[in-house]
């Protein structure tokens, strides 16, 4: 019997999930957790084989809780959905202990082959971030600015650079805007920009939003 744990705080999109992998896997028992909270006690108090987990959850964000589950459950495969594509957060959450990275736009039978690989002790990352990850280990590569950001505040300049307010970001991640304007500034001190237009452009430039 194959466990599988699914943490994402949309239900829908939980369900979608859970209905594509229980065609697809006989006797498949799937979980659900809606938050990184819940999905920590429940790895903690039971067994799963592989944990889908989504990278942008209020409170906690998903690859703090990546890292938190790879410390409790080292063993378990962590299959890291996200809205972003690969090159934003794919890099992140590999180096962060996940054994593969899948965007939310990914087809069901992707989906599925992810599942396979990572059930057989394999990774699974697809062309796009195997490229990018390929072009780190030259010696003449030279990582742009974001990449000096913490997890969270990479989060957070990708919310800003999307044109979101302190305001936003700060219901959106159930923090107070005072950390968010804190994390705002330690952005900005960190890539040498002064004005969220800068941001804007920095960020278009590098093609993290569109």
């Amino acid at each position: 019997m194959i466990r599988i744990l699914i943490a994402d705080d949309h239900p829908v999109l939980r369900n979608g999930l859970k209905s594509i992998l229980v065609r697809e896997f006989e006797g498949l028992v799937c979980g659900e957790a809606a938050n990184a909270e819940e999905a920590l006690t429940r790895v903690e108090q039971e067994h799963w084989d592989l944990i889908i987990l989504d990278i942008s959850m209020p409170g906690r964000s998903g690859l703090e809780a990546l890292k938190d589950l790879k410390r409790l459950r080292p063993m378990i495969p962590v299959l890291v959905m996200s809205v972003h594509p690969d090159v934003q957060y794919g890099r992140r959450a590999l180096m962060a202990g996940a054994s593969g990275y899948l965007n939310k736009d990914a087809k069901p039978e992707e989906l599925v082959r992810a599942v396979r690989q990572l059930l057989s002790g394999n990774t699974y990352v697809s062309q796009t971030l195997a490229d990018s990850l390929v072009s780190h280990l030259r010696p003449d590569f030279h990582g742009p600015l974001h990449q000096t950001l913490s997890d969270r505040e990479f989060e957070i300049m990708l919310l800003l650079a999307s044109g979101k307010t302190p305001t936003h970001i700060a219901e959106e991640l159930h923090l107070n805007v005072t950390t968010i304007s804190t994390y705002r500034a330690r952005i900005m001190t960190k890539m040498n920009i002064t004005t969220t237009s800068e941001l804007m452009f920095y960020a278009l430039s590098n093609r993290l939003v569109e």
